[in-house]
């Protein structure tokens, strides 16, 4: 695909089947991450790619659990307010069963640690995009960051002392007629442009 088809092609897959990605397929997408920009080209950002069901299924677990101990306010983010909703109601999947999640960490004082994470997950979101898979960009983990049952649970996975998840996506093949992401090219309705000078 050309760049720009590439980026206007990809939307968000929230529907997978549970076929495995394979592992050649995830370790393009981890590595189109890995070439993100970076600030300062530090490099900072530590990937922890899940695909273990057990795994999944805890992570998801322990989500539903902290969402349902939250309570939305008049100016609860809409996307939070849902998971908090839906997990209340005891069987939220915030990863919509895909078959691999991928969390993006990065040092807790680090300035760039954000953008860092995001540049990364754009890549990956692209690269998925080329190899036929579906993605979704995921708030949820980044909102439990903080929480200190989340947080135990994924050191015993890797996540090391000082770093925090900032951005993740999930991957999978859609569930679709003929098995490929949504593609078409949907007109925007923001993201305005002001040009200055010629």
């Amino acid at each position: 695909m050309e760049a720009l088809d590439l980026i206007r092609t990809r939307h968000s897959c929230r529907k997978f089947t549970a076929r495995p990605v394979e592992p050649e397929k995830v370790e393009q997408v981890v590595e189109a991450g890995r070439y993100a920009p970076s600030g300062g080209n530090n490099q900072y950002t530590h990937f922890l790619v899940l695909r273990d069901r057990a795994v999944l299924s805890e992570v998801a677990r322990i989500a539903r659990e902290e969402f349902a101990k939250m309570e939305v306010t008049s100016d609860t983010y809409q996307s939070l307010a849902n998971s908090i909703r839906f997990s209340k109601k005891g069987d939220y999947i915030f990863h919509y069963n895909a078959p691999v999640l991928i969390l993006t960490a990065n040092r807790i004082a680090y300035g760039n640690a954000m953008a860092d994470c995001c540049c990364a997950v754009e890549n990956m979101l692209l690269m998925a995009n080329a190899l036929d898979l579906g993605s979704c960009y995921i708030n949820q983990m980044k909102w439990l960051n903080e929480d200190p049952v989340m947080t135990d649970y994924l050191r015993t996975l890797g996540l090391r002392e000082g770093e925090k998840v900032f951005a993740s996506l999930v991957l999978g093949y859609a569930d679709t007629k003929d098995g490929l992401p949504f593609r078409r090219v949907v007109a925007r309705k923001g993201n305005p442009v002001t040009w200055i000078g010629e």
